[in-house]
């Protein structure tokens, strides 16, 4: 079973950084791309940022030039991050795998995956 556990929220002031990590376990073969989403307060789910398993980025316009994306394909992790953090960037920011595929010798299971959330609050 995959899993994938997520560290680093916590509650900062405005104008400081964190660094968000999310480690995917399990027999694991491959991981196509991994990311972060947030979800405020009555808010969806949004995309903050992904990466490819070849180093491809993407980031959503709110976090561009403050927040920065990169993985370990070797240990299976991604890391946010995050500084010049606004109050607007409070949420639960949630790991994503998508295109995992896993198993053992005689099978094989292609999937996507989620973290917990982790918290994560600006103050003014």
């Amino acid at each position: 079973q995959v899993q994938l556990v997520e560290s680093g929220g916590g509650l900062v002031q405005a104008g400081g950084s964190l660094r968000l990590s999310c480690a995917a376990s399990g027999n694991i073969f491959s991981i196509g791309a991994m990311g972060w989403y947030r979800q405020a307060p009555g808010k969806q789910r949004e995309l903050v940022a992904s990466i490819t398993s070849g180093g491809t980025t993407n980031y959503a316009d709110s976090v561009k030039g403050r927040f920065t994306i990169a993985r370990d394909n070797a240990k299976n992790t991604v890391y946010l991050q995050m500084i010049s953090l606004k109050p607007e960037d409070t949420a639960v920011y949630y790991c994503n795998a998508a295109g995992v595929w896993s198993g053992g010798y005689y099978s094989r299971n292609l999937g996507d995956y989620w973290g917990q959330g982790t918290q994560v609050t600006v103050s003014s």
